[in-house]
């Protein structure tokens, strides 16, 4: 509980952003599951449509969350400079990427769960292994995570001499 209460702030800025990125996510992932890559669309060929439409929403939610948790989540000092930061920031990404994009692929063509509430249940499941595997790596490799408030060592009560 330490640990959460030393990050609570930023925990819940990751929390906002995070809901606002699955919002972008599934948002353009039914833009593009309905629309330009839906299952009678000529667009991507006949299997591969909803993976497609997984790929494409993730990476703009990727690209709204790099704004956001640079400028708000992770603000402050910086571990890397800008360039190396993004090609990690891209890294850890790409592995919650390949996470989402392995769950949605499954359920759809492995597991045959066909129907657009089914690929947006294993849309939300990939998202949160990807939510947790980015956590881990923006604090671990590419943000500067704040260090924690040391707490004051308690101070031992005071005896006759040092009393006043």
């Amino acid at each position: 509980m330490t640990w959460v209460r030393e990050r609570g702030s930023q925990l819940a800025r990751f929390a906002a952003v995070g809901a606002t990125g699955v919002v972008v996510n599934l948002g353009a992932f039914n833009l593009l599951r309905l629309g330009p890559l839906s299952p009678d669309a000529e667009v991507a060929g006949d299997e591969d449509r909803v993976v497609t439409a997984k790929v494409i929403a993730t990476v703009i939610s990727i690209a709204f969350a790099w704004w956001a948790h640079r400028g708000w989540t992770f603000r402050g000092g910086r571990r890397h400079g800008a360039s190396r930061e993004i090609t990690l920031f891209l890294a850890v990404n790409g592995v919650a990427l390949v996470l989402e994009a392995a769950v949605v692929a499954t359920s759809h063509h492995g597991l045959g769960y066909t129907s657009l509430w089914a690929d947006n249940v294993a849309s939300v499941i990939g998202i949160g292994l990807a939510t947790v595997t980015r956590y881990a790596g923006y604090s671990l490799f590419v943000f500067h995570a704040a260090a924690p408030v040391p707490s004051a060592p308690d101070e031992p009560p005071a005896s006759g001499a040092d009393a006043s």
